[in-house]
């Protein structure tokens, strides 16, 4: 990657989280805390890996993209908006009576969508499915999924690991969202999740850990896991739950939370702090 490549994958960042805070803050409330901890996941996939047509959304060869954790589904339907997979001012129908939007991905009803996901630790078995249907079509595309602490929890989603290590799908890459919080409160008082890596590499999957905001890295890893030729890959993505809101950050709470335009407003400026220090660094950079 170059430097002007980074630079315009943190700037697609810091725009992302913008979106998704004004679509959340429109509602009102939202799932904040697992969407902000993604964002850079969703950037590196849909603006430099994955191969997608906004104008074919389901054409069969195709890159898929299963958000195992539907309820960060506005910070996809920020990306997806911003590609041109629908206009940006659906965006301020998220959760409304009518909205093709929900609170969680419907593949039935949003453009861009490949899996309906929500009810956790179902994700990962579809993104199987998926993965094994290209083989058998020899279709080229690639399958990407990401879960979180809440799936891992779950024995589907071990089945899973099972099944895509058995029938060695090197066509299936898959994130850890890993930020240590559920709903409940921080995943090791619900079920504890230490040694993440020897589990999944004990699964039999190709297994890399990195810091999930650090873009630069991420592609670096993400590059690693796409040349695996024998076994399914696992990145586990260490991310700051609410990550880009200061005052909420490694906050549980902010998994459905108020988001008010009070609230929103806070957001925006520490983002133009965040697009200024960014600028900043391009110019002192330039030769």
């Amino acid at each position: 990657m170059t430097t002007e490549d980074l630079r315009r994958l943190k700037e697609k960042a810091l725009d992302i989280r913008r979106l998704t805070v004004e679509e959340i803050a429109h509602l009102g409330i939202g799932h904040v805390g697992g969407c902000l901890s993604v964002t850079e996941i969703l950037v590196l996939l849909y603006y430099r890996h994955m191969k997608h047509d906004p104008a074919d959304p389901v054409r069969e060869d195709r890159d898929k993209f299963v958000l195992s954790k539907g309820h960060a589904g506005p910070a996809l339907y920020a990306v997806l908006a911003d590609r041109g997979f629908f206009p940006k001012e659906m965006l301020y129908t998220l959760n409304q009576g009518g909205t093709n939007l929900p609170s969680h991905c419907d593949m039935n009803r949003t453009p861009g969508i490949d899996m309906t996901t929500g009810s956790l630790g179902q994700g990962l078995s579809a993104a199987v499915g998926m993965a094994l249907g290209h083989r058998l079509k020899n279709l080229p595309g690639r399958i990407f999924a990401l879960i979180g602490d809440g799936d891992t929890n779950e024995g589907q989603t071990w089945e899973a690991a099972m099944s895509a290590s058995m029938y060695g799908l090197n066509n299936l890459v898959a994130f850890t969202d890993y930020n240590k919080m559920q709903i409940d409160g921080p995943s090791e008082k619900i079920m504890n999740l230490d040694h993440l890596e020897e589990r999944w590499e004990s699964f039999g999957w190709f297994t890399q850990r990195v810091d999930g905001h650090d873009l630069g890295a991420l592609d670096e890893v993400l590059e690693r896991a796409c040349a695996e030729e024998k076994r399914p890959s696992m990145i586990i993505a260490d991310t700051i739950k609410g990550k880009g809101i200061p005052h909420i950050e490694n906050d549980y709470t902010n998994h459905n939370m108020p988001l008010t335009r009070e609230d929103a407003e806070k957001v925006y400026a520490w983002l133009d702090r965040c697009e200024s220090e960014l600028e900043e660094t391009n110019r002192e950079v330039q030769p």
